[in-house]
């Protein structure tokens, strides 16, 4: 019971640089609370003392703001930070060394009494405010961004980014490295393409017109399609 404890309080060190003391970690640390309350609570729901169980998660949700059920089941050195908003599933798996950030979501999406909530691997990292919903598996090491919404099963060391998620990138560095501002946004690259396919159209059509001795037409709109350009560029921190 102390190792696993300790094993804890070394976890929020190695995920959370703020960490200063041991004293801080134990004492003002919401998301500590609540893996240690779960673990209590799961162990009154697997013998069979129900209500006790839901009662104490309740309570627990009260005073940390974060919502685990009893029956979830969550791995060794996992890690809530910042965990207001959080919530898990009655029936989410949780592996070993996951990083849960503030606001993310492991719903379900069935009223039949069954595996209804996902399955996350072995260090998955969750983004805040992401939500994955349904009886799904996210693979060993991927990367959920920022308010991103998973409905189907994820590869492992995959980064997945979007409403639906996509996958963007594979896993180059650990899930601890992930950096929300530079991940990329694939609905910003498919307008960016659109955008190059139709200015590529235009200086053919310009071509033909002048060969064929045509007037050639300024286009009204080219400044305005820099602009939107110029915008993107900026988003994706070229």
């Amino acid at each position: 019971m102390f190792r696993t404890l300790r094993e804890d309080i070394q976890t929020v060190f190695a995920k959370d640089p703020a960490a200063r003391s041991v004293l801080e970690v134990i004492f003002c640390y919401p998301g500590l609370h609540a893996i240690w309350a779960h673990r209590v609570n799961h162990f009154l729901w697997c013998h069979h003392m129900k209500f006790p169980g839901r009662f104490f998660s309740h309570l627990t949700r009260f005073f940390t703001g974060i919502e685990i059920h009893p029956g979830a089941h969550i791995g060794r050195r996992c890690f809530i930070d910042h965990g207001s908003g959080v919530l898990i599933g009655e029936t989410s798996e949780l592996g070993d060394d996951c990083l849960i950030y503030s606001g993310v979501v492991l719903g379900g999406t069935t009223m039949e009494k069954k595996k209804r909530h996902p399955t996350l691997g072995n260090g998955v990292e969750m983004g805040s405010g992401s939500i994955a919903l349904g009886a799904i598996a996210i693979g060993d090491g991927a990367r959920i961004g920022a308010s991103s919404v998973v409905i189907k099963s994820v590869p492992p060391g995959v980064t997945v980014v979007g409403i639906p998620g996509r996958v963007v990138t594979k896993q180059v560095k650990p899930a601890m490295d992930l950096e929300h501002g530079r991940l990329p946004d694939p609905v910003a690259e498919a307008i960016r393409i659109v955008l190059k396919d139709q200015q590529n159209l235009e200086e053919r059509l310009k071509k033909l017109e002048a060969l064929s001795g045509l007037a050639v037409v300024e286009d009204e709109l080219i400044e305005q399609r820099r602009e939107i350009e110029k915008e993107f560029a900026q988003g994706a921190g070229i």
